[in-house]
């Protein structure tokens, strides 16, 4: 059951509800300010991303345990002259 002083309270935020045009909110100030700090975040991460994507190195690299299988056959050993 709800006493009369919330009562009293709830009737004047409906008053003020019943002011607004639900055709003309828009998001305000606040929303511009998120979506900007968002917006910058993105650049910022795309700056980022782009740094460290030109510090690769996209050729491989053969391993040194692991040779390439095409390597030419061993060489024969040398006579021995005497």
């Amino acid at each position: 059951m709800m006493s009369a002083t919330s009562t009293l309270a709830l009737t004047h935020f409906v008053t003020l509800a019943d002011s607004f045009d639900k055709d003309k909110v828009t998001p305000g100030v606040l929303g511009f300010i998120v979506f900007a700090v968002i917006g910058g975040a993105v650049w910022l991460l795309m700056k980022s991303m782009n740094k460290h994507m030109r510090k690769v190195d996209f050729e491989e690299t053969p391993e040194d345990g692991k040779a390439d299988t095409t390597a030419p056959a061993a060489a024969a050993p040398k006579p021995k002259t005497s």
